[in-house]
């Protein structure tokens, strides 16, 4: 019998997997919140996407946040960790190796165009082997080689103290505490974790929480979430501070920049 892969929720077995024969597999599974996929891998690659919902996935010391218009790719053998930010229809298209249109060494985030949002759906409801089948895996292979990849990721600390820092912000977004303040929270001292912000991470406290509400931002925008509501989740004082940060980081406003994306 297959071994099965553990998640939180239900296992993955070989039976799910590409072949020579059916190169790219399709696992659909419509999760509630508390449906989190513990770390675990595939001897494939992986186009993880959601066409409802939103999602964290967390992988190469890395946070990726994966809404709606957005798909990750996580290559083989990679282990990772899928977090439902809220209830999401996970999609998960399996690559075999030999047919990869990715790079198989990093994950990336990349661009869901309305093409491949149609033929995700139209592999979904397909005979398997069928004819039919075997044309749209070939037509999504050609839209992952052309699908636009996208920086959005937030970079994960090894240390211990470091990483607990690190988890309190992301699970609190808005939290404007002091890195002293956060430092009596995790056992060390804000030196220390200074430090250890500039050797694991090659940046700042502040630049760090600054590119977490960045990740953040993207998908809640991305999702349609109003600027103002997005300003007010991840701690800032008003719609247009948020906005001056965004564009000072990006060079455009957050509503020409996702005008472009579209």
């Amino acid at each position: 019998m297959p071994t099965p892969i553990l998640t939180h929720n239900f296992p993955v077995t070989a039976s799910y997997f590409p072949t020579m024969e059916r190169p790219v597999r399709l696992v659909a599974r419509n999760l509630k919140i508390s449906q989190d996929l513990a770390p675990h891998s595939h001897p494939c690659g992986q186009i993880t996407y959601t066409p409802q919902g939103m999602l964290q996935v967390i992988a190469e010391g890395t946070v990726w946040f994966v809404p709606p218009m957005r798909a990750i790719w996580i290559p083989p053998d990679t282990v990772h960790e899928v977090r439902l930010l809220t209830e999401s229809n996970l999609r998960a298209i399996h690559i075999h190796q030999d047919f990869s249109p990715l790079s198989k060494k990093h994950c990336l985030v990349l661009e869901v165009s309305s093409l491949l949002r149609e033929l995700i759906f139209s592999l979904e409801y397909t005979e398997s082997g069928s004819i039919r089948e075997q044309h749209l895996v070939q037509v999504i292979l050609d839209e992952l080689i052309a699908a636009k990849p996208l920086p959005i990721y937030l970079p994960m600390p090894k240390d211990k103290r470091l990483k607990n820092l690190c988890e309190i912000l992301l699970t609190h977004p808005a939290s404007n505490e002091t890195l002293k303040t956060l430092a009596n929270k995790v056992g060390a001292s804000s030196r220390t974790l200074t430090r250890l912000f500039e050797q694991e991470l090659h940046m700042s406290f502040g630049d760090w929480r600054q590119q977490m509400r960045l990740a953040r931002a993207y998908p809640l925008i991305a999702n349609g979430t109003p600027l103002s509501q997005v300003a007010s989740e991840l701690g800032y004082a008003s719609q247009s501070a948020f906005s001056a940060m965004f564009k000072k980081t990006f060079g455009v406003s957050p509503s020409s920049f996702f005008r472009q994306a579209e």
